[in-house]
C-alpha cells in the first residue's frame, strides 16, 4: 500500500504543475489592451499635431466662435420650432380638409332669400383657363416671387419690413400665397406667434406635396372675395355677371385687389375704394414688368363697374353656422340629397340691430378700453337663433367668435354653481361666510380684495363675490356643477378643477346663450336651432323642427328656477349689471370679467329674448380694465331696448312683478313713461363721419383764457348804446 503511494506521487506532482490555458488568454488580453492603449496615444498625438495647423487665431477665431454658436442656437431653434409645429403636423395627417359638396339656399324666417352656402363658389375653373392678366394682377400684388420661393419668401419678408419701417406702419405684408392658402385651409385669422409658426410649417408641407400651379389653383378657388363668395369664379359672377374667363383687364385688377380686404374693397359696397385699389394693382403690374404703362392706360381710363347689388348685406356669420347645422341634420338623418332650401330662424331686423350695437360700442369705446373684437348671440326663448355676430368684420376674418372661439367666461359661469345649489335645496336667503380661504396653494380673492363676512347667496351673486362662489362650489361638488352646466346647454369641455367656479374653463358665446335660456323657459331646455325647415331639390320637406327636434325636458326644478331668476334679476337692479336695465321690462343676467381683463361678458334674458355678449382681443391681449358691466352690458342694453319695441312683452317666469312700474304691456317707441325710443341704426358711412368728428374734437387744443374772453364778447353781440 505504501509502495503504491510512492509510485503515484510523481504523476500527481506533474499534473499540478501543468500551466492552465486561461493564463495564456489573460496574458494575451493584457498585452493587447496595452498595445491598443499606446497605439491610441500615438494616434491622438498625431491628430493633435495635425489639428494645431487648423487652430484659428485672432479675428478668424472670432468668426469660428460666432459660427459655432450660430449653429448651436440654430439647431436649438429648429428643435423648438419643430416642437411648436406639432399641432400643424397633426392637421395635415389626413391631407387637405375636405370641401363640402352641399348646396344650400337660405331663407329668413319670413321666407325671403338671404344667401347661399356650399358650392356657391361655382365650378372650379382650370388654372390654364384663368385669364393671364388676372394671374399677373394677383402675383404682382400679392406675391411677385411666387414661382421662386419654397413657401416662405425671406427676401419678400425683408422688403416688407423695410417698407413698413419707412412708412411707420403696416403697408405691405410679407406672407406668400402659399402661407395665405395655409391660413385659409387650416387656421384662423388670430394674430399670434403660434399661428405664424403653424402657418410656416403648413406652407412647407403644401410646397412639398403640390406643384406651384396646383397651389395657385387652390388659392384662386378657395379665397374669400366678399359678398359671401369664395373663389375667383364665383366673385366674377357676383360682381360682374360674367365668367372668369371673360373678365377684362380693369375687372381683373379689381378682382385681384379684393384679396387683401374683401369687405373694404368690395365694389358693390364701396365702388370708389374698389377702383382706387384696382389702380394700385395696375401700378403693381407695371412695376413688376408684367405690363407696360401703355397697356394699362385703357384700364385706368375706363375702370370696372360692378352689378348693382344694393340689397341688405348677407348675415354671413349666421349663414356659416346654419350651413354647419344643415350638414349635421343631413348626416344624422341619413339624407342623401345634397341640394337644399333651408328656412332659418334669423330675424334680419334683429341681426342688423345686433351688428349695429356691437360696432357702435367698438367704435365709441374700443380704443379707450383697448379692445378690438366682440361677439354676440341672440336666441328667442324657444331656442331659435335670431342673430349671430361672429366678429367685427366678416370680410377681414371669417372666424366665427360666437360659435367657435373658446374663452373664459369669468363670473358669468357662477350661475351654474348657484343653480346646482338651488337644485339641491338651498335658498337665496341662505348665508355663507365671505372670508379668506386657501385650497392647496391657491387663495381666491374678491374683486376689491376685501371680505364682507356673512352674506346671503343673493347678495353674494349680485355683488359677484368670488370667495362665496368658491365655497359654494366646494359644497355642491365639482361633478354636480359640471352635470348642471352640461344639462343646461354647455357643449364645450369643462375642467372640473378647483378654479372652475370663477369661470376658468373655456366656453363659447353660443354655449352661454343656450344655457341661460333655461332661466327664460322656466327651467326647461330650449332645443337651440337655426333651421326651421329643410326641403330637398324637389321641394319635399325632409326635416321640420316642429316634428323632428327631440322633446323638451325639465332641467331645473320650478323652485330652483324661481330662486335663480329672482337672484339674476337682482344682479341687474342692484348688482354688477345695472347698465343692462331696460325701460319696459325687468332683466335677469350675469356679468363676467376674466383675469387680467382679457374677456368681458354679459349674458342676460327677458321673457322674450336671451342674449350673450363678449368683448376681448383675438390675441388674448389684456384690455384696459374692461369689465362685463361696462361694454358688454351696454351693448346688450342697446340691442334689447330696441328689440323690445312694439312687441308683446312676456314676463320672466316666476317673477311676481315682471314689469317696471312705468311700463305697459307693449312698449311704444317714444311713448311717455316708457323710456327712450329705440336707437336708430346708423349707416356705416354716418358712423365713420361721426367718429371722424369725435376724433377731431378730441385732437383740438383748448382755447387760451384771452380767446375765451374774446369769444364770449363776440357771442354776446355789440354792447348796447348808452343813453345820453
Amino acid at each position: 500500500m505504501v509502495s503504491w503511494r510512492l509510485e503515484n506521487q510523481p504523476n500527481q506532482r506533474r499534473r499540478r504543475r501543468q500551466p492552465s490555458r486561461l493564463i495564456e488568454v489573460d496574458a494575451w488580453i493584457d498585452s493587447s489592451l496595452w498595445r491598443l492603449y499606446h497605439a491610441f496615444l500615438a494616434w491622438w498625438e498625431n491628430v493633435t499635431i495635425v489639428s494645431r495647423r487648423f487652430r484659428a487665431r485672432g479675428f478668424n477665431r472670432v468668426l469660428v466662435e460666432i459660427a459655432c454658436e450660430g449653429l448651436t442656437l440654430g439647431l436649438a431653434g429648429f428643435v423648438l420650432l419643430f416642437a411648436l409645429a406639432q399641432p400643424a403636423i397633426k392637421m395635415t395627417r389626413h391631407g387637405l380638409p375636405q370641401e363640402s359638396d352641399y348646396s344650400v339656399l337660405f331663407l329668413d324666417k319670413h321666407g325671403e332669400e338671404i344667401g347661399r352656402r356650399g358650392i356657391l363658389r361655382a365650378a372650379a375653373v382650370p388654372i390654364d383657363e384663368i385669364p393671364d392678366n388676372f394671374v399677373k394682377a394677383l402675383l404682382a400684388t400679392e406675391d411677385r416671387r411666387f414661382f421662386d420661393h419654397f413657401g416662405i419668401d425671406f427676401l419678400g419678408l425683408v422688403r416688407a419690413l423695410t417698407v413698413n419701417a419707412q412708412a411707420g406702419g403696416v403697408v405691405q405684408g410679407g406672407s406668400t400665397l402659399t402661407q395665405q392658402l395655409a391660413k385659409n385651409l387650416f387656421l384662423s385669422n388670430e394674430r399670434s406667434l403660434d399661428r405664424k409658426i403653424k402657418e410656416a410649417f403648413l406652407s412647407l408641407w403644401l410646397e412639398s406635396h403640390y406643384t406651384k400651379r396646383q397651389i395657385l389653383a387652390m388659392y384662386l378657388d378657395r379665397a374669400y372675395m366678399g359678398g359671401g363668395t369664395f373663389g375667383a369664379a364665383a366673385a366674377a359672377e357676383f360682381y360682374f355677371g360674367k365668367n372668369i374667363r371673360d373678365v377684362s383687364l380693369a375687372e381683373a385688377a379689381m378682382l385681384a385687389g379684393l384679396f387683401k380686404a374683401p369687405a373694404k374693397y368690395a365694389p358693390h359696397i364701396n365702388l370708389p375704394a374698389a377702383r382706387a385699389r384696382a389702380n394700385e394693382v395696375l401700378t403693381n403690374m407695371v412695376q413688376a414688368n408684367f405690363l407696360t404703362e401703355g397697356q394699362v392706360i385703357a384700364a385706368r381710363r375706363h375702370p370696372a363697374t360692378a352689378i348693382d347689388r344694393s340689397s341688405s348685406p348677407s348675415p354671413d356669420y349666421f349663414l356659416d353656422y346654419a350651413f354647419d347645422e344643415v350638414q349635421r341634420i343631413a348626416q344624422q338623418n341619413g339624407i342623401k340629397d345634397r341640394n337644399f332650401t333651408a328656412r332659418t330662424t334669423v330675424d334680419l331686423d334683429l341681426q342688423k340691430l345686433a351688428d349695429e350695437s356691437v360696432e357702435y360700442h367698438l367704435r365709441q369705446y374700443g380704443k379707450n378700453y383697448n379692445v378690438g373684437e366682440a361677439a354676440m348671440v341672440v336666441l328667442a326663448s324657444d331656442g331659435s337663433v335670431r342673430a349671430i355676430v361672429g366678429g367685427r368684420d366678416y370680410g377681414v376674418s371669417q372666424f366665427n367668435r360666437a360659435t367657435k372661439a373658446l374663452r373664459q367666461p369669468g363670473s358669468s359661469f357662477k350661475v351654474y354653481v348657484y343653480a346646482t345649489a338651488m337644485q339641491e335645496g338651498m335658498k337665496p336667503s341662505d348665508t355663507i361666510v365671505d372670508s379668506p380661504i386657501t385650497i392647496g396653494n391657491w387663495s381666491p380673492q374678491n374683486y376689491g380684495r376685501s371680505f364682507s363676512g356673512r352674506v346671503t347667496l343673493a347678495n353674494a351673486l349680485a355683488r359677484s363675490l368670488n370667495v362665496p362662489a368658491v365655497k359654494l362650489y366646494q359644497k355642491v361638488g365639482f361633478d354636480d356643477t359640471v352635470k348642471t352646466a352640461k344639462a343646461m346647454g354647455i357643449e364645450s369641455n369643462l375642467r372640473g378643477d378647483k378654479t372652475m367656479a370663477l369661470g376658468t374653463s373655456e366656453v363659447t358665446v353660443m354655449d352661454q346663450a343656450t344655457a341661460y335660456t333655461v332661466f327664460a323657459n322656466g327651467g326647461m331646455n330650449s332645443n337651440r336651432h337655426a333651421i326651421e325647415q329643410l326641403t330637398d331639390g324637389a321641394g319635399k320637406v325632409v326635416w321640420d323642427a316642429r316634428h323632428d327636434l327631440p322633446p323638451r325636458h325639465q332641467v331645473l326644478s320650478e323652485q330652483a328656477t324661481k330662486y335663480m331668476n329672482e337672484m339674476l334679476v337682482g344682479v341687474s337692479e342692484h348688482g354688477t349689471a345695472r347698465k343692462a336695465q331696460l325701460s319696459m321690462t325687468r332683466v335677469g343676467g350675469k356679468t363676467g370679467t376674466t383675469q387680467s381683463y382679457r374677456d368681458g361678458w354679459f349674458v342676460g334674458f327677458t321673457g322674450n329674448y336671451v342674449g350673450a355678449v363678449w368683448f376681448g382681443n383675438d390675441s388674448f391681449r389684456p384690455t384696459n380694465r374692461l369689465t362685463g358691466g361696462s361694454l358688454p352690458a351696454m351693448t346688450w342694453q342697446r340691442f334689447m331696448e330696441a328689440a323690445h319695441q312694439n312687441i308683446e312683452l312676456k314676463p320672466i317666469p316666476y317673477i311676481d312683478d315682471p314689469f317696471p312700474a312705468n311700463s305697459g304691456k307693449v312698449a311704444e317707441a317714444g311713448e311717455e313713461g316708457t323710456g327712450p325710443a329705440a336707437p336708430e341704426t346708423l349707416s356705416k358711412k354716418a358712423q365713420d363721419v361721426l367718429s371722424h368728428i369725435a376724433e377731431g374734437l378730441d385732437a383740438m387744443k383748448p382755447l387760451e383764457p384771452e380767446h375765451l374772453a374774446s369769444a364770449d364778447t363776440a357771442a354776446a353781440g355789440p354792447a348796447p348804446a348808452r343813453s345820453q
